[in-house]
């Protein structure tokens, strides 16, 4: 199920996100940037192996981030919270993952691309130009 168009939108206009993960007792935020598959409705992004958010994710699948779009005026406050699980892509996927993460960063051809997919089960966006506080709530079925 895909969500809302307007969320859909707002994940398009941005690329960047923070993830939070959390294993054995300690939890972590990076920034990452990702491309985005509609069509899986999943986030891509390439990180070492060797980083604590990966090894967190080896403990760890589930994970929390949001994209945001930074701004002083109050009546322009877009925010969106994810939850769900990141992995590594499975075997069928990986060309496919693999071409949409270099058509969003051509120069990332040049790197060895480790990369992941952040299934979201969950994502909700805060959009003041809508109202203040006005929330848009997707949810995957069957949770």
């Amino acid at each position: 199920m895909t969500p809302d168009p307007r969320i859909a939108r707002f994940i398009e206009a941005h690329h960047v996100l923070t993830l939070a993960t959390h294993a054995d007792g300690l939890s972590h935020c990076c920034n990452l940037f990702y491309a985005y598959l509609p069509q899986r409705n999943a986030f891509v992004v390439t990180s070492s192996d060797k980083t604590l958010h990966a090894a967190h994710l080896r403990e760890n699948p589930k994970v929390a981030a949001s994209v945001v779009l930074e701004t002083r005026t109050v009546g322009k406050v877009q925010g969106l919270q994810i939850r769900g699980t990141m992995r590594p892509p499975e075997a069928e996927e990986k060309a496919e993952i693999k071409k949409a993460y270099l058509h969003r960063f051509p120069y990332a051809a040049v790197m060895d691309l480790e990369l992941w997919v952040l299934r979201p089960d969950y994502m909700k966006l805060t959009d003041n130009r809508l109202g203040f506080g006005k929330k848009i709530i997707w949810e995957a079925q069957n949770l």
